[in-house]
């Protein structure tokens, strides 16, 4: 007896589907079809499928799953599409329809439903269950892990701050310019809170009063680029709700994952008749740092006399692809060390991170992160600037397996903050 056909679904956007003509442009810029040459882990490949389980011409078996789950979401196909194909979005309602109807393996199930929904997204949470994985790698005892389980240890930094910035924190510049708020992030505030500092005192000292609203709370990027579109618009209610408080003039992110969903809340909540407008008025007031403060830096005299050593810069793919911001972090690096900036081969190929995209397809997350290594290693380049924790998290750890540890990977902020501290010393 046959097998009844798949029902017709309507979970995309027709008109967004419709609109990628399946020209192959973005072929050469999706990170996991340079891995595998397979045309189904290929933008327009993945286009098909999602169009196929929305006409009932294919089932959601397993290997259909794959094809999508394998997907980074990295958003590069966007930026070489010329028919402005909103993969993303695409991506993100598929994605919720299959974790409504798909039964995963009951390890996967662990991993996304409780490591990834309910820790990372929750600093309190996230700092206690991070004690003993430190205190495993601090022992040696990672070594004698399962080889995911190693490598998920692997990633966290040697040593990690969770400093936290004040609720207000008064500018210091010589002209006051105005007031923004600040969003400290889950992962940012938890293993990289001197980087927060950095931030803020950059801020400061650019002239802007800046306030860190303690009732913040994730950003939601993790729920809606995994298939969980209803947390994610929860969490970007409250959000708004605590910013629409502030008399502020800009809302400032320091990570790239994390501000391209805040960015897109308009699109998130674009249905609420509630929230739509509140959503796109916040969203039109989160800026990056680096769009933020590249204009007002000087870039007519580096600063870094006296270090010879090369540096080079890494695309944090949610800050160059769905945020389109190459030129701006540039622009900082070279006021501070000029022509010693060596651009990267592929930089703006993933290295690999995309979110918690690392647990749940740590085998592709690998290969992508060697490829990031090996380009980087090319530059002869001895620091790796770059805008987003989990790149830096990911590239630290390939670094660390190939034995390059003289090589540094810094925030961008920490960067600018460091050749700030040493101008300061030379000149005192």
């Amino acid at each position: 007896m046959n097998a009844a056909a798949p029902a017709k679904t309507g979970f995309l956007d027709e008109t967004k589907a419709l609109a990628c003509v399946h020209c192959g442009l973005c072929l050469g810029s999706c990170p996991t079809y340079l891995e595998t040459g397979n045309e189904n882990e290929s933008p327009r490949g993945r286009i098909y499928i999602m169009r196929a389980l929305q006409d009932g011409r294919l089932s959601m078996t397993d290997s259909t799953v794959r094809h999508i789950d394998l997907c980074l979401g990295c958003r590069a196909c966007e930026t070489a599409c010329p028919s402005g194909v909103q993969y993303g979005a695409l991506l993100e309602s598929t994605r919720e329809y299959i974790e409504k109807r798909h039964e995963r393996s009951l390890f996967q199930r662990l991993l996304r439903r409780f490591a990834i929904e309910q820790i990372i997204p929750f600093p309190a949470r996230m700092r206690w269950a991070l004690g003993p994985a430190r205190l495993v790698r601090k022992l040696g005892l990672h070594q004698f892990l399962p080889k995911f389980a190693r490598d998920a240890v692997g990633l966290l930094p040697e040593s990690a701050s969770s400093v936290r910035v004040p609720e207000f924190s008064p500018a210091a510049g010589e002209e006051r310019r105005g007031r923004v708020g600040f969003v400290s992030g889950c992962v940012m505030s938890i293993l990289f809170g001197d980087t927060n500092v950095a931030t803020v005192r950059l801020l400061n000292k650019l002239g802007f009063d800046v306030v860190n609203p303690p009732k913040q709370i994730c950003c939601g990027a993790l729920d809606a680029h995994s298939g969980n579109l209803n947390r994610a618009r929860e969490f970007a209610k409250r959000n708004i709700a605590v910013f629409e408080e502030l008399n502020i003039d800009a809302i400032i992110i320091n990570a790239a994952g994390c501000g391209s969903t805040l960015k897109e809340y308009g699109h998130l909540l674009h249905d609420d008749p509630e929230w739509a407008g509140r959503a796109r008025s916040f969203s039109d007031k989160v800026m990056d740092l680096t769009e933020w403060i590249a204009p007002l830096i000087q870039k007519s005299k580096p600063n870094g006399e006296g270090d010879s050593d090369s540096i080079t810069y890494h695309d944090a793919c949610h800050l160059a692809h769905p945020q389109r911001i190459t030129v701006q972090p540039r622009d900082l690096i070279r006021a501070v060390c000029g022509d010693r900036l060596h651009e990267l081969p592929e930089s703006d190929v993933c290295c690999g991170s995309a979110g918690s995209y690392n647990l749940t397809e740590p085998e592709m997350a690998e290969r992508l992160q060697r490829r990031k290594v090996e380009n980087i290693l090319k530059t002869g380049a001895k620091t790796v600037v770059t805008t987003n924790p989990g790149c830096i998290l990911q590239i630290r750890a390939g670094l660390r397996k190939v034995g390059a540890l003289d090589v540094r990977v810094l925030h961008i902020a920490d960067f600018l903050q460091e050749s700030a501290a040493r101008v300061n010393a030379k000149e005192s």
